[in-house]
Parts: structure tokens; C-alpha cells; sequence
């Protein structure tokens, strides 16, 4: 009897000893594919298995750091499948968050590169080809509060939690155990040349996949938990040379190459090892996160007879809710009393100070988030790295903002090439000097047979009384419009006219919320164009020569938010603008004029014009509109030649400003247009649009080349485009039918590559 008691009494405390097993959760690194973690998190959780320890390398981290901050699988798997979680990865600015004040001119440039030039003129190039911005803002405000809870103890979180980093310089693999957990996790995702390092304790850490994206071994040493799940989904690319997709993959190589494999045969016998069916996935399929999520919940559904054979402990779903409820009730609000700054001198951070706008003793999280993208959508602070630190003395946060190595230069390389004379190559130059005020020098340059530009602007931003900046500009355009018959369906006669167009003046503006932009300027205008007054020119001609000096003054009000440069298919822009002119008009006739002496003339007058485009998008159709007015009492020149290419004209089409459009040009006129946008694939648009331009008085040429304005209901005039266009690294490859309601230039075929971009003209 007392032999069964002892028998019993061991076997009891055998099974209790059993009971009470502490259960480790590994998650390996993989880019995109280490969100099918999260249905592993979901299987187990579902399932009863409890998780006491948790370790993450990579987006394992990521997954891992969420859970272990509080958050429940389905919350974590909202978020992964929501779009700003796409944004985040893509680099994309909230929506409404795109601060339109520090917005530049659209360019052709397609690619640029960022350098950063020190006062010894020694220049570092920057190797990440991604923008974190947002990443790097959504990680401080999702982890923000948990680090508050847990005293930036990663022991005291909902679950004892590691993540894997990596120390390049001394390749070594570093495990985080405390701090800021935004940055941590920030940190672990850090591939090299993908995104720019953070500095945590005065390193610069690295992605924890460069040594150890299974960190089986540092659960064990760590943790030393009873059991271990280890969730892997990293392992050898291809068991054979991928001969068939070898071209494809290539681009990938490097990312191979650095990131270390995982091992399976690092888990236990008594420990089980799950693997995921990811390899029809990349690491940068971030859109396929459902079916990753479902690859990671049914392969561990298919081992739950295993894990529980191994596993006897339960912790049910309402036990887990009930303590993570308890810990996130600790949650303290998410108000700021400081904005801290690294790296940066007093006059620099009383200028980054202006943009949170700190009136009150504190700051909302909204006010503090809507400043710093007010100061982020400048180019140049791009490189500031969020945190939040909270202060258990005051109940609040300090926003910190690191100062990485800064871009202060970069080079922008562009242009386009068609199938008509109009091919150009685009050269920007732009360089940052900041101190108590930011100043941003620019240089753009273009040259081609068609258009030949040079721009200088000096941008000098003066937030010591609210934002304002200061724009000194001189540009010079010239146009060659002596064009042959290039792919057009229609023979046409060539166009003579050259024109030269320069002007010295500056802008000044200021923000009208986070979306306008409200500016005042004035410029010198100085022009000269060459053109014949018939339709053919010969040898023995000389051309007219009109000169045409003086100012412009004017406002406008504006705002951006199309998703491209060109071919836009999402978003609106909007813009509104009245100038006065008043111009001195030089004429020297040449052999085709009627007149024989020179002749001048004043032009004083106003103008008036609105713009707007804007797209709905629904799944894969979006359509849009864009209509323009102008009203002006601008009278006419001294021939009809002059008169028109120095009225208002309608550039509906990505061609119409190389081509002069006889029939589009008016003083005063009503114009738009439905454009419909259908994605055939997933960067492959095919686009219809259709416009109607409404002269309110019809320029006409007289019987002795004189210009006449008719007033005609019936004068209207159409125009429209047919094409596909592919949006490429390179700007888009286009290829399209254009018609103009125009006697010379009726029916077109155009294909380009690259952005079909101008400087805007003295007078628009």
C-alpha cells in the first residue's frame, strides 16, 4: 500500500513537472514570407498551446515583437493585410499625411542618387533603394506604448521576448534584450543596401538574418525553455540551379547571397519544427499576405497532433485574452511634452521645433504625427529616425529624432526618347545647406533637337515666423519647332518657329494647410521667337524676329496628390492663378511679313486660370477628368503668328506642347475631358480619354497677317488618345494614337520611354 502511495505520489509529481513545461517560439527571417508566422501565432493560440518565450530574427522579429507586445494574432493579421501596412513597406506617405508645401516641380527624372558631401568635399554615396520613412514613424507608434509598459524591459512585456541583430563592422550576431523595442525591431529588418542602418548604443546594427536567422541556439542559451516550436521559413533557395527562372533572379542574388540559411537540425527531438509551404513566394511578395498567413496556420493545424503529444501545458484562448487585456490596460496615453534631436546644432533644432508648432504643454499624438510628416516631406530630412521615450516621472513621451548620415547632395538623371524629334536627356543637380535657415540649390539642365533648358532656383526656407520660403529663379527654354514628318499617319507640312524664353524673378510661399500651397512672385521676361508667316520655308526666307520684354506679377494657389508625374490614375491636382503683365513687343519683319519696319508695341493685361484633374479608382477601372478655364483681356500682337503662340494654349495630350496647336490656343477659353484608365496588369494601363476645347473668342488670321478675334458658337474643337502605357524603373513606356482637331496635325502615332516633361514657360 505505502509502496502504491510513493508510486502514485512520483507519478503525480512527474506529471506536474510535465504540466508545467515553458514552451520557446522561434521565428526565422524571410522578407515577405516570414508573415506566414502569423498563422502559426493564430494555429497555436487557437489550439490552446501556451507561449512563454519568444525570439525573432528578421520579420520574425517583426511578427514576434508584435505578439509579444500585446497584440493578438487577428490584430497582427489586420494590420499585415491592411494597405497602409503596404505603404509602410513601399515607402509611401499616409494619406493626407503628403505635406504639399515642400512638394517640387514635376521633372523627368526617373532614378537619383543620394550623396552626402562634407566640408572636405569628400562625398559618401548612400546605398539603400528603399524610403523608410514611414516604416520607420509606424514602428514607433505601434511599440511606443508597450516599451512604456514594460520599461523598455523586453522581460516585462506580454512575452519575454529577443530579436536578432547584426554587427557588420565586427560580424557578430548581437541579441536585443532591452530599449527601445521600435528600434529594435526596426534594426532586424535592416538589410544591407535594402534600408539604412539605425544607430542603437552607438552602433549601426544590420538585419539579425546576416548571422543568425534561426536563432534556435540563443532560446536555448537564453530562455532554456522546456520545449521548442521552431517556425522557420528561410531555407536553402533551390535544391537544384533554377536553370528556367536563373534571368529573373538574378536581381536578387545579392539578397541571397547575404542573409544566413536556416538550419531545421538545430531544433530538438523534442522540439518541433515547422516549416511553412512558402516557395512559390518571394521575399518581396508583401501583397500575397493572406495566402502567407494561411500557409503558415495550415501547416501547423497539419502538426497539432505532434505539438500536443509533445506539449501537454494548455493555456486557453480566454486565459491568454484575460492577461493580455491586463497588460494593455497599463497603456499609458500617448501625449509629448519634448521634441529631442541628435546631431544637430541649436539654430537647427529650433527650426525643426517650428514644425510641431508647440503651443500647449503638451502635444497630441495626431499634432505631434501631422508635424513630423510636415518636416519629413522635405527631401532633406528623410534620414531622421523616430523613437518615442517614455518618462514615468511626467506620464509622457519625448519624440527623439536621430540624425543619420544626411543626403545633402544629389544627382537626378533623366529624360525621354520617342519616335518624333523630341527626344531629351535630363541632368539635376541639387545640393542642401542647413543651418538656421534650410537653403536647397538646384541646377536642372535638358538638351535634345526639340527643347534645350537650363534652370537655377535657390529655395530658402524661413520658419521663424511660421513656414515661408524665399525662391530666386532664372530659367532659360528654348524650343525648335522646325519639326519633318515623323510617325504620323497624316503627312504635315514642318513648323517654323523657334522660340527662346528666359526669366529672373522669385516666388514666395507659404503652406495653406498640409495640402495647398500659396504662392506670390514676380519676374523679368525676356523672349525671342523666329518664325514665317506661310507654310513652307525656303532657302532665300529670313523669319520674323519678335522680341517681347517685361514683367509678370501674380498668385496662385495649388495642391498635388496624383500617385505619378505622368499618366496618373489616382489622386487630384489643382491649380489657380492670377497674373498681371505688362510687356514691350518688338517686331523686326523678315521676308515672309507684309510689314517692312520695325515695330512696337505695349501689352499690358490680367489673367486668370484654373486647372484641375482628379481619378476614382475602383479595383482595376479609373476614370477622371480634367478641365481648365482662363479669362484674360489680353489683346493681339502685331501678326497673327505672334499673337498665337503667345496666347493661352490646352495641353491636354502627353504631346501637345510639341506640337503647335493652331485650334488650342486662345485668350479666354472653357476646356476638359473624361480620361478612363483600365489596368490590364499590374503596371501595364491601357488609357482612353477624350476632351473638348471651347475658344470664347477664335484667333484668325486676316488678309494681311494681321490677328482677328471671332466670337463663334459654333467654333469647337476635340481631341483624343488611345494608347497602353507601362510604368517602368525608367518613367513610362508609352505607345499611343493621338488625334487633334487641327488641320496640320490631325492624326499621330507616338511611342516614348521616359517622362515627357517641360519647364513651364515665362508666361504661364
Amino acid at each position: 500500500m505505502l509502496r502504491s502511495l510513493f508510486i502514485q505520489f512520483f507519478v503525480l509529481l512527474s506529471f506536474l513537472g510535465y504540466s508545467q513545461q515553458k514552451v520557446g517560439l522561434v521565428l526565422s527571417g524571410g522578407g515577405a514570407k516570414g508573415i506566414a508566422h502569423v498563422g502559426v501565432l493564430k494555429a497555436l493560440e487557437e489550439n490552446d498551446i501556451p507561449i512563454d518565450y519568444i525570439i525573432g530574427t528578421s520579420m520574425g522579429g517583426i511578427i514576434g515583437g508584435s505578439y509579444a507586445s500585446g497584440m493578438s494574432p487577428s490584430l497582427i493579421e489586420e494590420i499585415v493585410l491592411s494597405d497602409e501596412f503596404l505603404n509602410w513597406i513601399r515607402g509611401r506617405t499616409e494619406e493626407g499625411q503628403d505635406y504639399y508645401y515642400f512638394k517640387n516641380e514635376m521633372t523627368p527624372s526617373f532614378i537619383r542618387f543620394n550623396l552626402s558631401l562634407d566640408s572636405t568635399f569628400s562625398v559618401l554615396f548612400n546605398t539603400s533603394i528603399a524610403k523608410d520613412i514611414t516604416l520607420n514613424f509606424a514602428l514607433a507608434e505601434k511599440f511606443a506604448q508597450p516599451s512604456a509598459i514594460a520599461k523598455n524591459n523586453f522581460d516585462s512585456l506580454f512575452v519575454p521576448f529577443r530579436v536578432m541583430v547584426s554587427d557588420i563592422f565586427t560580424q557578430t550576431e548581437i541579441t536585443l534584450d532591452h530599449g527601445s523595442l521600435s528600434d529594435a525591431l526596426r534594426a532586424t529588418q535592416t538589410v544591407p543596401w535594402f534600408y539604412n542602418p539605425i544607430r542603437i548604443d552607438g552602433k549601426y546594427l544590420f538585419d539579425g538574418g546576416v548571422y543568425n536567422n534561426f536563432p534556435v541556439d540563443v532560446i536555448q542559451d537564453v530562455f532554456n525553455p522546456d520545449i521548442i516550436i521552431g517556425s522557420n521559413v528561410s531555407s536553402k533557395i533551390y535544391e537544384e540551379y533554377p536553370y528556367d527562372q536563373d534571368d529573373k533572379l538574378i536581381s536578387r542574388s545579392l539578397l541571397y547571397m547575404i542573409l544566413d540559411k536556416s538550419d531545421p537540425s538545430q531544433i530538438p527531438e523534442s522540439g518541433v519544427y515547422i516549416q511553412p509551404n512558402v516557395k512559390r513566394y518571394s521575399a518581396l511578395d508583401f501583397t500575397k499576405a493572406k495566402s502567407l498567413i494561411d500557409s503558415g496556420y495550415i501547416q501547423t493545424i497539419r502538426q497539432m497532433p505532434e505539438i500536443k503529444s509533445k506539449i501537454s501545458s494548455r493555456r486557453t484562448v480566454e486565459e491568454v485574452a484575460r492577461v493580455r487585456t491586463d497588460f494593455n490596460k497599463k497603456t499609458p496615453a500617448f501625449t509629448v511634452d519634448k521634441i529631442e534631436t541628435e546631431g544637430f546644432n541649436k539654430h537647427q533644432r529650433r527650426y525643426i521645433n517650428r514644425f510641431f508648432m508647440k503651443t500647449a504643454p503638451t502635444l497630441t499624438f495626431s499634432e505631434t504625427k501631422n508635424g513630423f510628416y510636415r518636416l519629413v516631406s522635405e527631401d532633406y530630412f528623410n534620414n531622421l529616425h523616430p523613437s518615442f521615450d517614455f518618462d514615468t516621472t511626467t506620464r509622457n513621451f519625448t519624440l527623439k529624432l536621430s540624425r543619420r548620415p544626411q543626403n545633402n547632395f544629389q544627382v537626378d538623371f533623366g529624360g525621354v526618347i520617342a519616335t518624333r524629334s523630341i527626344s531629351n536627356i535630363f541632368l539635376g543637380l541639387n545640393y542642401y545647406y542647413f543651418n538656421r535657415t534650410l537653403t536647397h540649390f538646384q541646377a536642372n539642365f535638358s538638351t535634345g533637337d526639340f527643347y534645350k533648358s537650363a534652370q537655377l532656383k535657390s529655395r530658402i526656407d524661413l520658419p521663424s515666423r511660421g513656414l515661408l520660403y524665399i525662391e530666386p529663379e532664372a530659367t532659360f527654354n528654348k524650343w525648335d519647332f522646325i519639326q519633318g514628318k515623323d510617325l504620323v499617319i497624316k503627312n504635315i507640312s514642318p513648323t517654323v518657329l523657334n522660340r527662346i524664353d528666359r526669366k529672373l524673378g522669385l516666388n514666395v510661399g507659404i503652406p495653406v494647410g498640409n495640402q495647398y500651397k500659396f504662392e506670390i512672385g514676380g519676374f523679368y521676361i525676356n523672349n525671342r521667337d523666329q518664325y514665317i508667316n506661310k507654310d513652307i520655308l525656303v532657302s532665300s526666307d529670313t523669319m520674323d524676329i519678335l522680341y517681347l520684354r517685361g514683367g509678370r506679377t501674380g498668385v496662385s494657389l495649388s495642391t498635388n496628390t496624383l500617385n505619378r508625374n505622368q499618366y496618373a490614375s489616382e489622386g487630384k491636382r489643382f491649380t489657380f492663378s492670377f497674373d498681371l503683365f505688362g510687356l514691350n513687343e518688338t517686331i523686326d519683319p523678315g521676308s515672309t511679313s507684309v510689314r517692312s519696319l520695325e515695330e512696337k508695341t505695349y501689352h499690358g493685361f490680367f489673367r486668370a486660370k484654373a486647372s484641375m484633374e482628379q481619378y476614382f479608382l475602383k479595383g482595376v477601372y479609373s476614370t477622371g477628368y480634367f478641365i481648365e478655364g482662363v479669362i484674360s483681356n489680353q489683346n493681339t500682337y502685331s501678326s497673327y503668328t505672334a499673337t498665337l503662340i503667345n496666347a493661352s494654349g490646352f495641353f491636354p495630350i502627353q504631346d501637345s506642347r510639341t506640337l503647335l496647336l493652331e485650334n488650342f490656343r486662345a485668350f479666354n477659353y472653357a476646356a476638359g475631358g473624361i480620361r478612363n484608365v483600365f489596368r490590364i496588369r499590374k503596371s501595364l494601363d491601357f488609357r482612353l480619354e477624350g476632351y473638348v476645347f471651347k475658344p470664347l473668342e477664335t484667333i484668325t488670321e486676316g488678309q494681311n497677317q494681321e490677328a482677328k478675334l471671332v466670337r463663334n458658337l459654333s467654333d469647337i474643337y476635340f481631341a483624343a488618345t488611345a494608347g497602353l502605357v507601362l510604368h517602368s524603373s525608367v518613367g513610362p513606356i508609352s505607345l499611343s494614337l493621338n488625334y487633334y482637331d487641327d488641320k496640320e496635325n490631325q492624326l499621330g502615332v507616338l511611342l516614348h520611354v521616359g517622362f515627357l516633361l517641360f519647364n513651364k514657360s515665362s508666361l504661364e
